[in-house]
């Protein structure tokens, strides 16, 4: 009797630990799944005055050539002021179905504030992005590659 007794408490608990993991893209997910347009997230205060700072960028906007990942499109574009990357923009990325935009409103924005603090393409891989990542980093490197002449 004791054995069924810990069989069945065992299932249960296994049953609540599985029911209640949550998956890294849910524990962020914010409540409206709309479609971040153009994510941009930009420095207060940059200007252009076409200079090239220590790490090698001259100031302009650039955009990377255009990546294809399995769900789509991905391309970006740096804006480079004083030296330093001020503002990227996400100008394509896959938003065809709800699950894309779902993901892509997380991972897109991650991605831009991420690169705004390394100042390169350097940067951590969105878990559950994964291609979106893929082809915003390489299209990142391309306009890097850009501004660095």
């Amino acid at each position: 009797m004791k054995k069924i007794l810990y069989a069945v408490l065992a299932t249960v608990s296994g049953l609540v630990l599985l029911f209640s993991y949550r998956t890294s893209v849910d524990a962020v997910m914010p409540a409206d799944s709309s479609p971040v347009s153009g994510a941009t997230v930009s420095t207060p205060g940059a200007s252009s005055s076409g200079s090239s700072a220590g790490n090698g960028f001259t100031d302009g906007t650039y955009t990377g050539t255009t990546s294809q990942t399995r769900y789509g499109p991905v391309r970006v574009q740096v804006t480079i002021s004083q030296g330093r990357i001020s503002d990227v923009q996400a100008l394509d990325y896959p938003d065809s179905n709800g699950r894309d935009r779902q993901i892509n409103g997380v991972a897109i924005p991650r991605l831009v504030s991420e690169t705004l603090q390394s100042q390169s393409s350097q940067i951590q891989m969105v878990s559950g992005a994964t291609y979106t990542s893929d082809g915003y980093l390489s299209s990142l490197q391309s306009a890097i590659d850009q501004a660095q002449g």
